[in-house]
């Protein structure tokens, strides 16, 4: 049952994340990840940063590992919740990256092609 219930948060989480692209959008996304490691670890790519690409694949790890903080066996909810927050959150990083990557695969980065966009960060 934990298993399946982890997959179908994956699926539903996954659905919503492409939902805006279609499906031909959330292909190109998934083909892209590999592509996306290499150039990430050769450093063609610095839009992810090797730290962040790593926290991605420790908690591809978690969610598939069946070793968990929180037990599913002794606390139901609280177990599939941590679950489902690591898948939530890994799927918005995946899209995140694969936006950003397939963007710069293209050449579109706005920073480097508009002379009206100018770099930098938001403070909170």
């Amino acid at each position: 049952m934990p298993a399946a219930t982890r997959r179908k948060a994956a699926y539903t989480a996954a659905a919503a994340a492409a939902a805006a692209d279609g499906p031909s959008g959330f292909m190109a996304r998934v083909a892209s990840i590999p592509r996306l490691m290499r150039d990430v670890v050769t450093g063609r790519y610095d839009g992810l940063g090797k730290g962040r690409l790593l926290l991605m694949l420790l908690a591809l790890g978690y969610i598939v590992s069946p070793i968990d903080l929180v037990p599913e066996a002794l606390l139901t909810i609280p177990g599939l919740a941590d679950d489902a927050a690591v898948a939530a959150w890994l799927i918005a990083a995946t899209v995140g990256a694969t936006t950003g990557y397939l963007a710069w695969e293209r050449g579109a980065s706005p920073t480097v092609d508009d002379p009206r966009v100018v770099p930098g960060e938001v403070i909170r």
